[in-house]
């Protein structure tokens, strides 16, 4: 499995793990506590709510006997009814108007009779209507221990005491001097309401043979209704069986005597189930809210979470490339400098131990050129060519490091003597010798090898790199192509070129031991002085005159030839306005042509001197037109603009020089002394004069010949068409004094033997 797989899978089971686990188990325990905190309320509040119906329910049917004693009070107590029993016969039509009449209209008492002092029925009134004393028979049993006690025991105030424990309390709402019996209990197997009350006008008359109301209240449909809608009890009902039906309550009802009257039943309010009812929806619905949320949340985490395990496993493979490309090169995939120097570290760390090791500095020969002429898409195909053909030729355990541009470390360890190195790098020199296929066109090139070896040069990284630089230096020198082991005394050559860069740097500064000498140019035709050679000479106040071939590199190397070279320009303008009739040749290096603002400074120097600009002749090498192709056509156009002649200086040592020639437009070429050298003894240098001097005439251009040192050269070289010539011959430079004193002369040297 890859990485990343395995990651997302693991980032899966984490995710399972610390993420829907746990808000699975929050989730549930919120559903659970929600689903039984609301049960538990519900339920607590129901059986809370049943237990108040209940206690009421019973305190209704007990009350009710205490009501009806209440409502016979009014009848019991009246006067004009005890005067009325006190006859011998009773006014019937008045006691069924009065009496029964009364209690049955105003309070629905169902039965009243009234009894006399011995216990027989005197008066009846039944269901609303009157009726034959008689019907009391079909109660008397049900009612007797009511009458008992109110006509013959010992009465109580208020209550009447049988001689039992009671089962519930009475509400007292008689007066204290009235004595009655009521309770709820079965009369004719109905439940009902009892109360039996003597009739007597209160405590002064203390004989208990006294005439006794009697009032029955069936619980029936009516009565039950009002006491539902009084006690709020909905649905309230008798049945003597125990078996309720669904959603109702019931509580057993006995009398005071512990008889069974039945069973009395009502749908009880619950408010628990009701608002459970109500919550429970709303909670429902909550918690599919919640579920939604965290869904959509576990969701969001898991995309999130994957976008970051993603993003995670981007920077990872990032960070792996980014420390990749922080040590290895980009185009050619080889350790770079940060990472060669951290090997060289650990080699040097061994050979402080005793191990040899090596440091080879290379550089591409004519790298430039193959980007110039063909591209930088094919220098790239060159560089990554030569990468691969420098790792096939190492072994293993060595480092290949492109430093930057066309320049190559290798680091070889473990080495047993120089033989090696030698080896090596004759190996190297060899392959890249083979031709490279760029773009469809073979290229050769060739390298240059610098080699320092520890522990003999040193083992300091810098000071190990800085000789193999300075071997490489040497090999440059010494033709290219070739390698050069570092020895001692190149250091002391390169300290003795760093203190002559500082002395130079003085002189300029001072203007001490610099000065510029002239060598005429004459024309090939007439022998006359037409011009002069500016040439820069240095004599050294402790070593003597140097050798422009001594200094002037070193002054291009460390950026002096500007200044350098702007001084001679100087010079040279000064003596152009001394020789007015002569133009005067200044040499400009590549380092000059590349400074940005050039041609504005020359432009100065030249104006600063009162100098015509058409006085002054530029000399520049093929090597600055292969080496700064596109800056300097731009510059030489400028400058041939205002005026200022341009020779193409030492003609003919490059590889391409004739496709220049058109591209650049200049106005002169100077063949090299190369050719003069060997004109009089070698047919094809003759041959190679001859066509110059043609393809230079097709172009319009002035042919000048360098280093003539004789006559015969001179006519040979007249001969073939060259317009100018300049040499020994002639004279060597001289300086300014002493050719203004030669020119005053004006040598016809046509005449010289």
């Amino acid at each position: 499995m890859s990485r990343p797989s395995a990651d997302l899978t693991t980032f899966r089971r984490n995710f399972v793990r610390q993420v829907i686990g746990p808000m699975a188990v929050l989730a549930l325990s919120i559903v659970a506590a929600t689903a039984g905190g609301l049960h538990w309320a519900t339920r607590t509040s129901d059986s809370v709510a049943l237990q108040r119906q209940t206690r009421l329910a019973r305190l209704a049917l007990s009350g009710s006997a205490d009501q009806i004693a209440y409502e016979q009070q009014g009848i019991a107590t009246w006067g004009q009814l005890i005067q009325q029993l006190a006859r011998r016969q009773p006014d019937t039509p008045w006691l069924d108007r009065e009496v029964g009449g009364w209690l049955s209209t105003m309070f629905h008492h169902d039965m009243t009779f009234i009894l006399s002092p011995d216990g027989k029925p005197i008066f009846a009134f039944v269901e609303g209507r009157p009726a034959p004393p008689s019907s009391y028979r079909m109660i008397a049993n049900d009612l007797a221990p009511f009458v008992a006690v109110v006509g013959g025991r010992r009465a109580l105030a208020g209550k009447v005491d049988y001689g039992l424990a009671p089962r519930r309390q009475s509400t007292v709402l008689t007066q204290a001097s009235t004595v009655y019996a009521s309770d709820a209990t079965l009369v004719a197997q109905r439940p009902a309401a009892a109360s039996v009350m003597r009739i007597s006008t209160g405590a002064a008359d203390g004989s208990k043979s006294l005439p006794l109301l009697v009032s029955v209240r069936f619980f029936d449909a009516r009565y039950l209704k009002e006491l539902s809608a009084w006690n709020m009890l909905k649905g309230l009902r008798f049945s003597q069986d125990p078996a309720a039906r669904p959603g109702e309550a019931g509580v057993e009802f006995w009398d005071e005597m512990n008889e069974r009257i039945g069973f009395f039943f009502w749908k009880p309010e619950l408010p628990g189930s009701r608002i459970g009812r109500l919550l429970g929806p709303f909670a429902a619905m909550l918690i599919l809210v919640m579920f939604t949320a965290m869904g959509a949340l576990v969701r969001s985490l898991w995309h999130s979470g994957r976008q970051l395990t993603g993003a995670v496993l981007d920077l990872q493979a990032s960070e792996a490339q980014a420390q990749h490309l922080a040590f290895h090169d980009v185009l050619t995939g080889l350790p770079n400098r940060a990472l060669f120097y951290d090997r060289l570290e650990q080699a040097l760390a061994r050979a402080r131990r005793g191990e040899r090791c090596a440091v080879l500095v290379l550089d591409l020969d004519r790298f430039k050129q193959v980007n110039d002429t063909l591209g930088h898409a094919a220098g790239d195909v060159l560089i990554r060519e030569f990468a691969v053909r420098l790792s096939d030729t190492v072994r293993a355990m060595d480092t290949v490091a492109r430093i930057g541009g066309d320049e190559f470390c290798i680091l070889a360890c473990d080495i047993a003597d120089d033989v090696d190195i030698t080896v090596l790098c004759d190996r190297i020199l060899s392959v890249v010798d083979q031709p490279f296929a760029l773009l469809g066109s073979q290229v050769f090139v060739g390298v240059t090898i610098g080699v320092a070896i520890a522990p003999d040069a040193g083992t300091d990284r810098g000071e190990l790199v800085r000789k193999a630089d300075i071997a490489l230096y040497k090999a440059k020198h010494d033709g290219r192509g070739r390698f050069q082991l570092f020895a001692p005394f190149m250091d002391e050559t390169v300290k003795l070129r760093g203190q002559i860069e500082d002395e130079l740097r003085h002189a300029l500064s001072d203007g001490q031991g610099l000065s510029v000498h002239y060598q005429p140019e004459v024309d090939a035709q007439s022998g006359k002085v037409i011009g002069l050679e500016a040439l820069v000479r240095w004599n050294h106040p402790v070593r003597g005159p140097l050798a422009p071939g001594e200094f002037i590199p070193i002054a291009e190397e460390s950026g002096l030839i500007v200044p350098l070279g702007e001084w001679v320009l100087a010079q040279a303008c000064r003596m152009a306005v001394r020789l007015p009739d002569l133009f005067v040749a200044v040499n400009v290096s590549a380092v000059q042509l590349r400074t940005g603002n050039f041609v504005e400074r020359v432009v100065g120097i030249v104006t600063a001197a009162g100098c015509r600009p058409g006085l002054i002749e530029l000399e520049i090498t093929e090597s600055v037109l292969l080496d700064e192709e596109s800056a300097a056509a731009a510059t030489l156009h400028r400058l041939r603009d205002l005026g200022f002649r341009v020779a193409l200086d030492d003609f003919g040592t490059g590889y391409s020089s004739l496709s220049y020639l058109r591209q650049f437009k200049v106005d002169k070429i100077k063949i090299d002394r190369s050719f003069i050298n060997n004109l009089g003894s070698d047919a094809e240098a003759a041959a190679i004069v001859t066509s110059v001097v043609t393809l230079g005439h097709a172009m319009g251009l002035t042919v000048t010949a360098e280093g003539v040192e004789n006559r015969e050269q001179m006519d040979r070289l007249s001969d073939a068409g060259c317009n100018e010539l300049q040499g020994y011959f002639f004279t060597r430079a001289l300086p300014e004094d002493a050719v203004v004193a030669f020119i005053a002369k004006q040598t016809n040297f046509r005449n010289v033997a």
